[in-house]
């Protein structure tokens, strides 16, 4: 905003501030009365300035403004002076600009200690040689405070290069913005151009069935007209067979009566048969008992024979101690396992069945059920609840949790749960998976995990994954 000089004509003569010079200033601009009105010399509008060349003088001023006496303060800045510095600048800003523009006296106080802070710059804006790589705003706020000869052309000059740096501010933002449009648009004839294809194997497949709808209708049309012809011919047979139903209804009494006498001699029968068959009964029972004694005592003897001893550690347990890579299980035993599926109920089901593993994603399962918690908070009521599942299934259960969060003192785990902590370097993920690919082909194993690439990794090991809400949901009613 244009700070400007008043020039109160209502004083009296001798009561009109004159700009003297502060020592060491250059010439200035501002005009100096003389003796008689004839001589005054009506003094210039102030100059336009740039914000930033307002801003910085004010600035200036309000840094000086503290180091001058009292008696050379203006009455309406004497309580800006006392302000804070980071305060002083922005709330005096109206009342300093005020100052400056109509008490040239005060201005050149204000310039004398501005020109001695700044050193070799103020005084070369003061001999109008400022250097040319110095700030334009800097010299544009030196140039109006001491206003040496030609200090409008340094305002101007300064006003201009703000106005440039503006502009090419403008401009690079604008380039900017057209770069990321044009890549947006690009990002986006990309994503057209897949989706076109999709479309096109859509409609291709479309195309087909439409096909395969028009030739069903077709057969269907055919089947209509056969039916309706063998309608039109049932109905003739049916007039026929009514009077054949009289003849064959007087018949049937007849025969009636005889199917009640042989129903008499079948019951009879019946009874002699219901005596054979519990007998036979019994003796598939005595062969069937035999059978299964003949097995169990060869599954011993086999058992004997390669000498196997009860195990203490199961395949997780191996994974848990020496988190080694095991062989992967090969096709046809990840094709043997179940799929995926959602269903709440089928936890249940999946851990009915004998000596199934429970693999839990511990942190993917507490954050979407009680995030709120503290992870420590979390940890515990995770495993406390496996621990009630593991109590009433008997099914073995692992919960794994990512290592970085590992914490030392944890609380004692709950009987039938194993609670692991994947080591540097390597996330819950990858220990999941591994645990799956240890388990031997055939062992029903439950991974529970709502993380997309967990359930991939898994099912392509034979796991059956679920979705974290499955576990929560079962938790709730235990």
């Amino acid at each position: 905003m244009p700070l400007t000089e008043p020039h109160d004509d209502n004083l009296p003569q001798e009561e009109q501030v004159v700009a003297v010079p502060a020592a060491g200033d250059g010439p200035t601009d501002d005009p100096v009365p003389g003796t008689g009105p004839a001589d005054q010399v009506q003094p210039e509008p102030e100059p336009s300035l740039p914000e930033p060349v307002r801003q910085r003088i004010v600035s200036l001023t309000a840094a000086v403004l503290p180091g001058l006496p009292a008696d050379e303060v203006p009455v309406p800045l004497r309580r800006v002076a006392k302000f804070a510095p980071n305060r002083r600048a922005r709330l005096g800003a109206p009342v300093i600009a005020a100052q400056l523009a109509a008490d040239p006296l005060f201005r050149q106080r204000v310039t004398a200690r501005v020109l001695a802070d700044v050193g070799d710059l103020g005084a070369a804006v003061v001999d109008g040689t400022a250097p040319a790589a110095a700030d334009p705003v800097e010299v544009a706020a030196l140039a109006y405070l001491a206003r040496p000869r030609g200090w409008r052309e340094l305002i101007d000059a300064s006003g201009a290069a703000v106005r440039a740096e503006a502009d090419t501010a403008v401009v690079a933002e604008l380039v900017r913005q057209a770069e990321q449009r044009a890549t947006r648009a690009e990002h986006d004839r990309a994503v057209a151009r897949v989706e076109a294809d999709k479309l096109r194997d859509e409609l291709a497949r479309v195309r087909e069935e439409l096909g395969q709808l028009r030739e069903e209708a077709r057969q269907l049309a055919r089947t209509l007209r056969e039916s309706q012809s063998r309608e039109r011919r049932a109905s003739e047979l049916l007039a026929t067979e009514r009077g054949r139903a009289a003849r064959a209804a007087a018949d049937a009494d007849a025969e009636l009566r005889r199917a009640r006498a042989r129903l008499a001699e079948a019951e009879a029968a019946a009874g002699v048969a219901r005596s054979s068959a519990k007998e036979a009964r019994s003796v598939d029972d005595a062969r069937l008992w035999l059978l299964l004694e003949t097995i169990g005592q060869a599954a011993l003897g086999l058992r004997r024979e390669l000498a196997l001893d009860p195990v203490d550690k199961l395949p997780a347990d191996f994974v848990a101690d020496s988190f080694s890579d095991s062989p992967a299980a090969t096709a046809t035993a990840a094709a043997a396992r179940a799929q995926d599926t959602d269903d709440p109920a089928r936890l249940d089901q999946l851990l009915a069945l004998p000596r199934a593993h429970l693999v839990v994603d511990g942190y993917n399962v507490t954050k979407r059920g009680f995030g709120e918690m503290s992870l420590e908070q979390q940890r515990k009521r995770l495993v406390t609840g496996l621990g009630g599942i593991a109590a009433q299934t008997g099914d073995e259960v692992t919960v794994v949790f990512d290592g970085a969060e590992r914490v030392h003192g944890l609380p004692p785990t709950p009987r039938g749960v194993r609670v692991l902590f994947s080591r540097k370097g390597e996330t819950a993920d990858e220990l999941i998976r591994r645990l799956v690919r240890a388990e031997p082909p055939g062992r029903p194993v439950v991974v529970v995990s709502s993380d997309r690439e967990v359930a991939d990794g898994v099912r392509r090991h034979g796991a059956y994954p679920l979705g974290a809400d499955s576990l929560l949901r079962r938790l709730s009613r235990s």
